[in-house]
């Protein structure tokens, strides 16, 4: 018994020609780092691959990520009685070791110290900007772009995955089969509409 040999499926393309499509693994189209201020397109590796390869832009990605999971510990009061242990626990450290030297006004604060944003910010990657403010539920996101940058990145997670399976495959076939209609159409309307406003020769 050998290795299984991809399949070969004929399919017609528009201009009434036959041609041979292999079967085999799917590979990742190109994207945009979803990383906002990065913008660099990157060949992915992974289906679920979201960042570039870039070390600065993974750097800022994980300076992001600790960042967000250093709000969500400091928001229960288990984290914020653990948080002030370590400082006092730091203090006296710091005190037993001696007097530490006094800081120059013109030293640049380190981390997140030396930021001016607010406790909650926007739950795209690499934006610190506040939510805005709603009226209804709490707002995840600063603005409309950042909301649809994190849907249009789940949704082709979401696809990913469906497509996976046969019946992903097949309501994937149907939208394709609609979207190619609706194109007929629209194209037919377009010549109906040239054949009416063009006015006929004598």
């Amino acid at each position: 018994m050998g290795c299984e040999q991809p399949t070969l499926r004929t399919c017609r393309c528009t201009s009434g020609h036959r041609r041979q499509r292999t079967h085999g693994r799917r590979q990742p189209r190109l994207r945009v780092c979803f990383r906002k201020g990065c913008g660099r397109r990157y060949t992915p590796r992974r289906w679920n691959q979201r960042y570039c390869q870039d070390p600065e832009c993974l750097r800022e990605v994980r300076r992001w990520q600790a960042r967000q999971r250093q709000r969500r510990r400091r928001a229960s009061p288990q984290g914020r009685q653990q948080h002030r242990q370590a400082e006092r626990a730091r203090r006296r450290e710091a005190k037993a070791r001696g007097k530490t030297p006094p800081r120059r006004s013109t030293d640049r604060a380190r981390g997140h110290a030396g930021e001016k944003s607010s406790y909650l910010f926007c739950g795209r990657t690499g934006c610190y900007e506040p939510p805005r403010p709603s009226l209804r539920t709490p707002a995840c996101y600063c603005t409309a772009a950042c909301r649809t940058a994190v849907r249009r990145v789940r949704d082709r997670e979401r696809k990913w995955l469906s497509r996976a399976k046969f019946a992903g495959q097949v309501k994937r076939r149907r939208e394709y089969e609609a979207a190619r209609r609706r194109c007929v159409n629209q194209s037919g309307n377009v010549r109906r509409s040239r054949d009416v406003s063009l006015p006929k020769r004598e």
